[in-house]
This record gives C-alpha cells, sequence and structure tokens, in this order.
C-alpha cells in the first residue's frame, strides 16, 4: 500500500514539473525572440529567417543611443525616469496614509466610502480619457509631464485595498501598548506602523513605479510632442523597418524594474510583524 501511494506521489510530481515547465517555455519563447530579435544585423522584420534573424549584430543598441536625430531614445527614456520616479513617490505615500487611515480609524460614512472605490475600481481606466483629455486641455496641461505625474498620483489611493489589508494583520496590542505609554497617532505611525510595514511600502512603491514606467495610453494621450514622449509612446511610432531598434529599446526598458525587484526582493516577505507581540 505504501509502496502504491509513493509510486502515485512520484507520477503526480513528475507530471507536475512536465506542465509547470511546458507552461514556462511557452512563456519564455516571446521574450527569448524579442531579444534575438534585437540582436538583429537587419532592422526590418521582414529580413527574418522565421521567427528568427538571419544575422545577429549590436547595431540595434548602438542606433538606440546614438541615432537620436528623429527618435530621440536617450530622451525618452529620461521623461519615463522623471515621470515614474515622481509619480512612485507621491503615489507610495498618499496610498499607504490612505490605507492606514481605513485600516485603523473609525469613522462615518467608512463603509460606503470603501464600497464606492471597490465599484468605481471595477471599471476600466480608459473610460474616463476622453473627459481627462478635455479636462487637461482646459487647465492647460497637454505636453507637461508634471500632468502626468499629478494624474498617476491622484489615482493611487483608488488601489489601497491591499495595503489596508496588511495593516490589518498588524496586532492591535502593539497600539494599545504605545497609546498606553502616551504616544500620539504620529508617533505610533512612524515610530511603529512604518518599521512593521517594510514589505508593503516596497510592493507599493514598486507598483506605483512600474506603471507610469510601461504605461502607453495615457502618455500617448497627454504628450503631443516628440520631445516629451516617453519610451512606450516613442517605440511605438517606430517604422516597421527600425523593428531591431523597437526590439533593443523594449528589452532596455525592462532592466531597471528587474533591478529594483532583485535589489529589493528581500523586504518582499510578508508576516515581518508575525512573533512582535508575545502572547
Amino acid at each position: 500500500m505504501k509502496k502504491h501511494h509513493s509510486k502515485s506521489g512520484v507520477v503526480d510530481s513528475v507530471v507536475t514539473h512536465i506542465i509547470l515547465i511546458i507552461v514556462c517555455l511557452i512563456f519564455f519563447f516571446p521574450v527569448l525572440w524579442l531579444v534575438m530579435a534585437s540582436f538583429s544585423k537587419n532592422g526590418s522584420i521582414y529580413d527574418f529567417d522565421g521567427f528568427f534573424p538571419k544575422g545577429f549584430s549590436l547595431s540595434g543598441y548602438k542606433t538606440l543611443f546614438t541615432d537620436t536625430a528623429m527618435y530621440d531614445y536617450p530622451n525618452w527614456l529620461k521623461n519615463t525616469f522623471i515621470i515614474a520616479i515622481f509619480s512612485s513617490l507621491i503615489g507610495t505615500v498618499l496610498v499607504i496614509l490612505t490605507a492606514y487611515t481605513i485600516s485603523r480609524f473609525q469613522f462615518k460614512s467608512k463603509k460606503l466610502l470603501m464600497k464606492s472605490t471597490l465599484v468605481l475600481s471595477m471599471f476600466p481606466s480608459f473610460m474616463g480619457m476622453q473627459a481627462l483629455h478635455l479636462l487637461m486641455i482646459n487647465f492647460n496641461m497637454i505636453n507637461r509631464l508634471w500632468s502626468l505625474i499629478l494624474i498617476y498620483s491622484a489615482g493611487a489611493p483608488m488601489g489601497y485595498l491591499v495595503q489596508k489589508g496588511y495593516f490589518d494583520t498588524i496586532s492591535n496590542a502593539i497600539y494599545e501598548a504605545a497609546r498606553i505609554d502616551g504616544a500620539s497617532n504620529a508617533q505610533i505611525f512612524k515610530q511603529i506602523t512604518l518599521p512593521l510595514s517594510k514589505p508593503i511600502i516596497v510592493y507599493t512603491a514598486l507598483t506605483q513605479f512600474a506603471w507610469p514606467w510601461s504605461d502607453f495610453i495615457l502618455p500617448n494621450l497627454l504628450l503631443k510632442n516628440k520631445d516629451m514622449w516617453t519610451v512606450a509612446v516613442g517605440l511605438m511610432h517606430l517604422g516597421e523597418t527600425e523593428f531591431t531598434r523597437f526590439a533593443a529599446g523594449a528589452i532596455f526598458i525592462a532592466v531597471p524594474i528587474v533591478i529594483l525587484y532583485f535589489a529589493l526582493s528581500r523586504f518582499l516577505v510578508s508576516g515581518i510583524s508575525a512573533g512582535a507581540v508575545k502572547e
């Protein structure tokens, strides 16, 4: 009987691993293809031999940063970096404050507010793009990087539910002990909540950075001048004969996100408050 269960477990494990490997290969193939396309010797997608380039070269990456007469990738990268950094900083502060307030304080219409934000978050963001575009025109905020920063930051608190769930897991005994010692709400938030919330703060900062870093719809709607474009908008305006440059730009834009993830991954550990209070 034990041998039968042992064989069954081995078979299940093997089948599971085979399925996972197949799924990984399916998702990895487009990435591999794009990486190989970025090293294509010829710029056009029509010069490929089936899925893969006929020859390989670093010319795609070289022209990406040197040939800036028509396609100024370094400037697009700078614009994207400015928008993403400030949106991440401001948005993270707003989300954390919103989530903490709703998690730890009781006030009138709290449940109504939570239900309203939940319902509003179900609607796709592009539904309000036309109205947003008209508002930006009336306020003279077209072709301005800070207009995008304002919109990304203002919309960030709508996604507070994940952060609220994390704050709910912090034991109330910690806050009660701090209040008994005479700590104010500001001191409790600064000296107790923030040190215990590093994982969710890092998670929030990464998500708030990644959204404007890779967004295309909003920058394409509000940034009309070529020198104001972000990387996503600029790459979409490349011609078919510039596919190698497009692939190189797409690969390069993923590098900061990967670096940030590996640099901050040690903070992405949940349950940091576990064991903080002895029962």
